[in-house]
């Protein structure tokens, strides 16, 4: 399978909130505070307006691709924190080496916390390298496991 990533823009709110049942609005306001990255699959054929320029307020290539997930990542203290992370196993795995490749040229560190219930992302983030170092809070009474990734291996 093909998959890109790109930035998300404001326009892809919408989308993003479908894929983790959140409103839009939300959404949003991620796009604005954090680094949010797209995994897309291009379509397989160019549409007839492929050729076309989007406006302005709309999502580079919308029309033609499908996001297969999302990472929404901020930089606090010297440390990459994922923030959210929702897609397949492979394509969260794609995904997580964003906030990784922005650590390893800072020289950084990478926290994640995983709900203990979502099997994709815990099985991204152990293939990308994290790995597990201790419990994370409770999110809605749910247990979390938290993540590492460290540049040096340390």
């Amino acid at each position: 399978m093909d998959v890109n990533v790109r930035d998300a823009v404001e326009a892809d709110a919408e989308t993003l909130g479908a894929i983790v049942d959140l409103p839009a609005d939300a959404l949003r306001n991620v796009v604005h505070d954090r680094t949010v990255r797209l995994a897309v699959e291009p379509a397989s054929e160019p549409g007839p307006n492929a050729d076309v320029e989007p406006d302005a307020d709309e999502a580079p290539g919308t029309a033609d691709e499908s996001v297969l997930g999302f990472v929404a990542f901020d930089v606090r203290e010297g440390t990459v924190h994922v923030t959210q992370l929702a897609g397949d196993a492979d394509a969260a795995e794609r995904l997580l080496a964003e906030p990784v490749r922005f650590a390893v040229s800072e020289g950084f560190d990478v926290s994640f916390v995983v709900p203990d219930s979502d099997a994709d992302a815990a099985a991204a983030a152990r293939a990308a390298g994290f790995e597990a170092v201790g419990s994370g809070p409770r999110f809605d009474g749910e247990a979390t496991t938290r993540y590492r990734f460290r540049p040096d291996g340390d």
